[in-house]
């Protein structure tokens, strides 16, 4: 039993592209397939796929490689169940001058912190991803 889904996420996403994998699969629920999406979207991956039965579902991420080096290199959580931060719309800044990315939770789900600075809306970030 996994207790904090988002850090076995991005620790599976970091391992796998440290590895050379092509795919990687992941337990699936509505945060992390939303997380996917966005990076997908970002261009840090190229697909993720819900597949799976009703009893056992999951999510195959196809890793995204750039000239035969991983498009992520490392990955570095903020809010945690130990440590629960929350930022407002001001206080989003650029990741890596820009050559990273936030994913943030908010109100109007999960958000890049590009998107949630233009929509003007804070929230929990959960992780940074270079």
């Amino acid at each position: 039993m996994v207790t904090d889904p988002v850090a076995d996420f991005i620790t599976r996403l970091r391992n796998g592209s440290a590895a050379g994998r092509a795919t990687v699969t992941v337990d699936f629920s509505n945060l992390t397939m939303a997380i996917a999406e966005k990076l997908a979207a970002a261009g840090l991956l190229k697909a993720a796929v819900k597949k799976g039965k009703k009893t056992r579902k999951f999510i195959e991420v196809e890793l995204a490689y750039q000239d035969g080096r991983p498009r992520i290199t490392n990955v570095k959580r903020l809010s945690k169940s130990s440590r629960r931060v929350y930022l407002g719309w001001r206080a989003i800044r650029p990741v890596r001058q820009g050559h990273g990315q936030l994913i943030i939770s908010t109100a109007r789900g999960v958000l890049t912190g590009a998107e949630a600075r233009r929509l003007k809306v804070g929230g929990e970030p959960l992780f940074t991803i270079w």
